[in-house]
C-alpha cells in the first residue's frame, strides 16, 4: 500500500474555502445532455463534456440524494476525459425528484449500466466520494471489467457503525449542531433518530417534510468542513432530496448486507485507484479509509492533513485533480 500525506500549506480561512479554485480545471458546459428511462418509473438526468472521444469517467455524487452541480465537471482534464455526470434516482434533475420507491443501491448499479450502454462506452473510471465512493465500489464489484480504474474520496462503506456514527457519535465533535439535530425531535422520539426523521421526511405534507429536511442538510452541512462558517447548506430543494434519501438508505441498511464490499474488494483490487481522505473528516471518519486502504494494497492512499469532509476544501480537491492527472499516463485502451 502506498500512503502519503499532502504537504501543501493551505490558508485555513473561511474566505479562502469559499474563493475561487484555481486548481481545478476552467468552467465548462456539457456538448450533449438529456433523460434516459430507467426502470420503475424512473428517469435519470444525464450530461458529457469534455472531449467527445476522450476516455471515459463516471463522477457519482453523493448523498445519495445530493444530486450533481457544475463544478463537479472540474475535477478532470476536458482535453483528455470524455466526462459522464449523472444525477441518481431521485435527485438533481432526475425524475420523479425525491422517490424513494424503486430506489435501491442495485437500481443504481442498473442504471449505470443503462447509462453506459446507452453512451457506447465500453469502459470508464468511476470517480466518487461520500456515498458516491460506496456506489462506486458496489458498482465495481458488480461490474469490473467495465472499470478502468476508481478515484475515491471520503470513504463511506455503508455498514451500521458508520451509520450510527453520523446519526449519534458525531455529537462528540459537534455537540451543538447535533443538539439542533436532535432537538428538532419530541423528546420521547430522540432515542431512534432515524425513525423519527424517517416518518417526517416521507411525509406528504410539506410542513412538515420541508424543516425537517432543513435540519437535517444543515447538520450534515455543518460537520462536512474542517472550517464551517455557519453558513450555507440545509435549506430548498436540494435539501429535500439530501435528507429523504440518505434516510430512505440508512434505513434500509444501505441495501446491501453488511460489510459486503470489503468482503467483496477482491474482485477490484487489481485495477488502479486512488483513495484520498481527509484526516479530520468527521461524516466519513479516516478509519474507514484506513481500512479500504489495509484491503487494497496496491492502492495510492492519500490523506490531506489539513481538511475534512468536503471535496472542496483546498487539499481535497487538489489531491482529486492530481489522481486524475495521474491516470492519463495509463494505457488508455
Amino acid at each position: 500500500m502506498k500512503t502519503r500525506t499532502g504537504q501543501r500549506t493551505l490558508d485555513k480561512s473561511n474566505s479562502a474555502l469559499n474563493r475561487p479554485s484555481p486548481d481545478l480545471y476552467p468552467r465548462i458546459e456539457p456538448h450533449a445532455q438529456g433523460h434516459l428511462d430507467v426502470s420503475g418509473g424512473h428517469r435519470i438526468y444525464w450530461e458529457q463534456s469534455g472531449n467527445p472521444t476522450g476516455v471515459p469517467v463516471v463522477f457519482l455524487h453523493g448523498g445519495p440524494g445530493a444530486g450533481s452541480n457544475p463544478s463537479h465537471r472540474r475535477f478532470f482534464d476536458p482535453d483528455h476525459y470524455r466526462i459522464v455526470v449523472f444525477d441518481q434516482r431521485g435527485a438533481g434533475r432526475s425524475t420523479p425528484f425525491g422517490e424513494t420507491r424503486n430506489n435501491t443501491t442495485q437500481d443504481l448499479i442498473d442504471d449505470m449500466e443503462a447509462l453506459r450502454r446507452q453512451l457506447d462506452i465500453d469502459k470508464w473510471f468511476v470517480f466518487g466520494g461520500s456515498w458516491g465512493s460506496t456506489l462506486a465500489l458496489a458498482y465495481g464489484i458488480a461490474h469490473p471489467d467495465r472499470c478502468r480504474g476508481f478515484a475515491l474520496r471520503g470513504i463511506f462503506l455503508g455498514r451500521q457503525s458508520e451509520v450510527d456514527w453520523f446519526l449519534y457519535d458525531m455529537k462528540r465533535v459537534y455537540p451543538e449542531a447535533w443538539r439542533r439535530f436532535s432537538g428538532y425531535l419530541p423528546e420521547n422520539e430522540r432515542g431512534d433518530i432515524l425513525t423519527a426523521y424517517h416518518k417526517r421526511l416521507n411525509d406528504p405534507d410539506p410542513d412538515i417534510h420541508r424543516p425537517a429536511a432543513e435540519v437535517w442538510s444543515q447538520f450534515e452541512s455543518a460537520c462536512s468542513t474542517l472550517h464551517h462558517s455557519g453558513g450555507g447548506g440545509g435549506s430548498g430543494r436540494g435539501a429535500l432530496s439530501l435528507a429523504r434519501l440518505e434516510a430512505h438508505y440508512f434505513v434500509n441498511d444501505v441495501f446491501m448486507a453488511e460489510n459486503h464490499l470489503l468482503t467483496n474488494i477482491g474482485r477490484i483490487t487489481h485495477l488502479p485507484c486512488v483513495i484520498v481522505q481527509g484526516r479530520y473528516d468527521m461524516v466519513c471518519p479516516i478509519v474507514t479509509a484506513d481500512e479500504l486502504a489495509q484491503a487494497w494494497p496496491d492502492a495510492d492512499y492519500v490523506i490531506v492533513p489539513d481538511a475534512g469532509h468536503s471535496a472542496m476544501e483546498p487539499g481535497i480537491r487538489s489531491s482529486l485533480v492530481k489522481a486524475m492527472d495521474g491516470f492519463r499516463r495509463l494505457d488508455a485502451v
